[in-house]
């Protein structure tokens, strides 16, 4: 049984933990262990606020909007905000030794190692941001 629900939400740290709990709560319901759930949660946060910070500025008049589901295979997370988009090719490398120490630069590179796939969708105006956990058949739909 396929299960969805999203939020639109203001841009602020609020919405963030909103996201983020929705986040858990998923992860949980789907059967992730520890480590798992917390990866997970660890990269949406990541994104939702890039998507509040990076995205919108702290702009009240944009929202970001969160959507969840869980396919029964896979959980897919999309994160969108009405910012000026984000070409990811331009994003700097992380590890390379000019941005070590860098603090700032992280969360694109964290969301990547901890998610199976990672999709972004210009949008006119903002950016999307498709996060995918591969669910395993010890796991079930929520």
């Amino acid at each position: 049984m396929v299960s969805r629900f999203s939020y639109t939400l203001d841009s602020s740290l609020d919405s963030v933990s909103k996201v983020e709990e929705a986040a858990e709560d998923l992860a949980q319901k789907s059967g992730l262990d520890e480590d798992q759930t917390f990866q997970l949660t660890m990269a949406v946060r990541e994104a939702a606020v890039n998507a509040v910070l990076h995205g919108n500025a702290y702009d009240p008049e944009k929202k970001i909007v969160a959507s969840f589901e869980n396919n029964g295979s896979s959980l897919i997370i999309r994160i969108s905000d009405q910012g000026n988009g984000l070409d990811p090719a331009t994003l700097p490398d992380p590890l390379a030794p000019e941005n070590l120490l860098s603090g700032s630069g992280r969360g694109i590179f964290l969301i990547r190692s901890f998610m199976d796939e990672v999709h972004f969708k210009l949008l006119h105006p903002g950016t999307e941001l498709t996060l995918i956990k591969h669910l395993d058949s010890t796991q079930k739909s929520a």
